[in-house]
């Protein structure tokens, strides 16, 4: 009898948390946990809709939705590049709303169905520990070409490409710039160097503030965030140009919350959306050319700027991270 008890106390707790939780708007967030919870909590503020979140990188993200397809466990997936959403769409994983914002964004932040939508967009770029560096003598890089120094062997922090999409924008960053062959040539030189690759594409910023790394290769609002509190941290955008990547949301087909998960969607493409980027200091840059990133973050016009087409970033990327992985790792 009391283990039937127990049993019955058990079914009723979990009965209340099912309830509690189908309330909340489900959302799986490819956006690092601090920034995501801050933009999260300025849309429940403006719309009253509870939020749930869960976060996953961009690439475990993909596998889990794909894995729950049949019933899915959340609404929306926000963030992660814009490739990604374009597979999600191609394996009939999401659904398309055409936003009444759309029409304010231009053709690369969104999906011309409607499947997706941008949320920001960044570039890459370095992030340095001047400190650091300057106690072992050696320079500040300008240039990818200058990470190759061995002066910064097992020095460098990046993400691995085979979890995170923010890699994957590296590799697709070289690649426009020196050709396939010449990217995998550079990223296998470069190998040496690298202290550690990440799992998280945001991980590398972490270890550059508590001085674990001198040297960090990521999507730059963690660096103009460090830059911002005080550290002695330099942000770098190398000389030969860099990728950026466009951060997209896409509603999950199934969704038990569609309605809300429009919402959202409207929400973050409208202007007050867009400015909540720099009222909640996220660093990012909005998709909107009527709202500005705010103080200390720098205008895409400013950068040189290396585009990629997402078709390709899409179509290939599975091929070019098994090569990563092959070529580089030795595996």
């Amino acid at each position: 009898m009391k283990f039937s008890l127990r049993t019955a106390a058990a079914a009723v707790l979990a009965s209340m948390l099912t309830v509690g939780s189908a309330h909340a708007l489900t959302v799986y967030s490819s956006v690092d946990e601090e920034n995501a919870k801050k933009l999260l909590d300025a849309f429940s503020e403006a719309t009253g809709v509870d939020v749930q979140m869960v976060f996953l990188s961009s690439g475990p993200a993909l596998s889990r939705i794909e894995a729950e397809k049949a019933r899915p466990q959340a609404d929306i997936w926000f963030g992660a590049p814009s490739e990604n959403h374009i597979l999600a769409k191609e394996r009939g994983l999401t659904e398309a709303y055409p936003s009444p914002n759309a029409s304010a964004l231009r053709d690369e932040f969104k999906d011309a169905d409607g499947f997706w939508h941008a949320i920001y967009t960044n570039p890459l770029g370095f992030g340095v520990r001047t400190d650091i560096l300057k106690s072992r003598n050696a320079p500040v890089p300008t240039s990818w070409e200058d990470l190759k120094n061995p002066a910064y062997k097992g020095l460098i922090q990046m993400p691995s490409p085979q979890s995170s999409g923010t890699a994957y924008s590296v590799i697709l960053t070289l690649l426009e710039e020196r050709g396939e062959d010449g990217a995998f040539e550079y990223l296998k030189a470069l190998n040496p160097n690298i202290q550690t690759y990440t799992q998280s594409g945001t991980a590398p910023s972490g270890a550059l503030g508590v001085g674990e790394t001198p040297l960090a290769i990521q999507f730059t609002p963690g660096f103009l965030k460090l830059a911002d509190e005080g550290y002695p941290v330099e942000v770098v955008f190398p000389s030969e140009g860099v990728g950026y990547e466009v951060a997209s949301m896409s509603i999950l087909k199934g969704a038990q919350k569609p309605d809300e998960a429009k919402k959202l969607v409207d929400w973050m493409t409208s202007a007050e959306g867009q400015t909540a980027l720099s009222q909640t200091k996220t660093y990012f840059l909005p998709v909107r050319t009527d709202v500005s990133g705010g103080a200390g973050v720098p205008s895409l016009d400013k950068i040189k700027l290396v585009s990629v087409k997402p078709s390709f970033a899409a179509e290939n990327k599975q091929r070019l991270v098994e090569r990563w992985t092959k070529d580089v790792l030795g595996q």
